[in-house]
């Protein structure tokens, strides 16, 4: 009876993992970013609202190196909002 020998790429997972992770950090600053946007303008992209603060003028992106990799972000440009400090 043969036996299955079942062999590990250890550089190959670990690339693997990197990326799987640096994407999760991708996914999650950016959803952070949408976010503090909606909350700084007090309504949703595309939202008309009464209680609008502000307005978006698209966005512009960023890279932000991490260990995991080069992270892209899209930094959403506001109009007409006021930042105070908290």
């Amino acid at each position: 009876m043969s036996e299955k020998i079942v062999q590990l790429n250890v550089e190959v997972i670990k690339g693997q993992i990197k990326e799987l992770v640096r994407g999760s950090v991708e996914e999650t600053l950016n959803g952070l970013l949408e976010a503090e946007a909606q909350k700084l303008t007090q309504a949703a992209r595309y939202e008309r609202s009464e209680e609008r603060q502000g307005y978006r003028s698209g966005h512009y992106q960023h890279n932000l190196t991490t260990s995991s990799g080069d992270v892209t972000l899209n930094v959403p440009r506001l109009k007409g909002v006021t930042l105070t400090a908290a």
